[in-house]
């Protein structure tokens, strides 16, 4: 996640407890995910995780873009 941008998302991780949070959340929502594994079926849980998982990204991704704007 966010692999070209390590050093701005380890300054976040460091002062802002939004991210923080969010980055806790999301992690805690990819274990969740990995554990299930490939399904045969669709699981709504499961797709309520990975749909969850895409929006705490999203505050991520708009969190990141905000500080790396800031630094400009």
């Amino acid at each position: 996640m966010f692999e070209d941008q390590l050093q701005a998302v380890q300054e976040l991780l460091d002062s802002d407890e939004e991210f923080r949070v969010l980055h806790a959340q999301h992690q805690a929502l990819k274990n969740k995910i990995a554990e299930v594994g490939p399904l045969n079926y669709v699981d709504y849980t499961v797709e309520r995780m990975k749909k969850e998982k895409l929006l705490i990204k999203d505050r991520m991704a708009t969190i990141l873009q905000r500080h790396t704007q800031d630094r400009i």
